[in-house]
């Protein structure tokens, strides 16, 4: 390729779309009953375009209370991530599946096994969207009476990745490619690497029982934006799915996380930073202009109006945002949205449209030129290393993003005409991460080597 650091594209998929307004779209799937072929149709379809991963979410549990104004919500995703990803491995062959799973709601060994078994069943093509938000709904939904605060929910995630990655690393990668028939010897003992562990949250003396995974482990994605998340995303992920609506705010973060790196030891080319981008593209200007106002024209602002977890229907919409206390969870992204209404003196439709509709993301509005241009400016100007495409309306506003700007961007030297490797670490050009020997580092401080 004309250009030595390669652009990274994602795609972050819905049932209808991300815009609030898509699912009255003509063109919407007009139906939330899961449906599986849905989902296989926008995969293969990403995949053709040659996209590094496709990203799922995932907004586990409502409690009973929390069903006022439900008649009003559309569907989000109908299928357990993890379990989705399972099932869209076997009808792909080289796009990588990111699964969203939340460390509040798991324990390592179970997940590890997994994530070990959906790496070896896809290839080495999973990835773990590493989440320890925790909303209200979801901590009744799960049971927990006495929730974790902020910090203490990163606290348990840091040892929750520790544990797993050490789970991981508890076979050699050939461990089990040397049976000896003959002699009766079936591995050599000296490939295992029994994991003990007791700290704060966890206690677990084991071997887990799946092999290492294909790619050691899987691609961390992270998705955190206050000083505590970045200072876990600096630590452990390998793609920041961000969000920055400016390039300068784009340009602040990218800088602020990978200046954190270094003193975790790591490259900075082994972690991609990928912001979020809405788009609509058009043969023209207006034509784009005119697809982006149809969704908006569509949204409901008559029943419950969540900004980041606050409910605003009980202001004058068109009136300012009023003093609310910063929640706890989507601490950065709050920050972010009352920076931009004090900023630009929004209303609360006005703030609800520009920021809630697209959660703080970039959108891109014009010709598959002019959204190339935007792409290629935040990447040559250190504010991205790729984007994690997040499209209006499905299925169509993807199918236009890869048939008319990934033409524009492969053409401009930018992205790949054609995957390279079968591994989703193998596409990002990131490491495969090497069992740790050394008794000083941190995944294998918790170790205690076979005897």
């Amino acid at each position: 390729m004309a250009n030595k650091r390669q652009l990274a594209l994602g795609v972050f998929l819905t049932r209808h779309g991300h815009h609030p307004g898509a699912w009255r779209q003509p063109g919407s799937a007009k139906s939330g009953r899961p449906d599986f072929n849905y989902w296989a149709d926008l995969v293969r379809t990403a995949e053709r375009g040659k996209l590094d991963t496709a990203f799922f979410a995932d907004f586990a549990g409502q409690s009973g209370d929390s069903t006022k104004g439900i008649e009003r919500r559309h569907a989000f995703l109908d299928f357990e991530p993890l379990t989705l990803t399972a099932a869209l491995a076997s009808i792909t062959s080289r796009i990588g599946l990111v699964a969203t799973v939340n460390t509040n709601f798991e324990q390592p060994y179970a997940l590890a096994r997994r994530f070990a078994s959906i790496d070896h069943i896809s290839g080495g093509r999973i990835g773990w969207n590493i989440v320890s938000s925790l909303a209200d709904g979801a901590a009744k939904s799960f049971g927990l009476d006495q929730p974790l605060s902020h910090s203490e929910r990163y606290e348990r995630a840091s040892e929750f990745v520790d544990v797993a990655r050490a789970l991981w690393d508890s076979w050699e990668d050939d461990a089990f490619e040397h049976a000896d028939a003959e002699s009766g010897i079936y591995l050599d003992a000296n490939d295992v690497h029994p994991v003990r562990h007791e700290g704060k949250h966890f206690r677990i003396s084991t071997v887990l029982d799946t092999a290492r995974p294909i790619q050691g482990h899987p691609v961390f994605v992270q998705a955190g934006n206050s000083e505590v998340g970045r200072e876990f995303a600096a630590k452990y992920a390998e793609m920041i799915y961000a969000a920055a609506q400016f390039i300068e705010e784009a340009q602040r973060f990218y800088a602020d996380v990978k200046g954190r790196m270094a003193k975790h030891g790591r490259d900075l080319d082994t972690l991609k930073v990928m912001p979020g981008l809405s788009f609509a593209i058009g043969s023209s200007l207006q034509e784009a202009q005119d697809k982006f106002a149809a969704l908006e024209s569509a949204v409901d602002f008559s029943g419950e109006l969540n900004l980041m977890g606050h409910d605003v229907s009980a202001y004058p919409l068109d009136g300012p945002l009023p003093d609310l206390p910063e929640p706890e969870n989507g601490k950065g992204r709050w920050r972010q949205l009352t920076a931009l209404a004090r900023r630009e003196n929004l209303t609360i439709r006005q703030l609800f449209l520009r920021f809630n509709a697209v959660r703080g993301h970039r959108v891109a509005i014009g010709t598959p030129g002019d959204i190339a241009d935007q792409i290629q400016d935040w990447f040559e100007r250190d504010a991205a290393d790729g984007f994690n495409l997040i499209p209006p309306l499905l299925p169509s506003s993807l199918t236009e993003f890869v048939d008319l700007v990934v033409p524009e961007l492969q053409r401009r030297g930018l992205f790949r005409t054609e995957y390279e490797g079968t591994t989703l670490r193998a596409h990002l050009n990131l490491p495969r991460p090497q069992i740790a020997r050394s008794a000083e580092t941190p995944a294998q401080r918790i170790l205690v080597p076979a005897s």
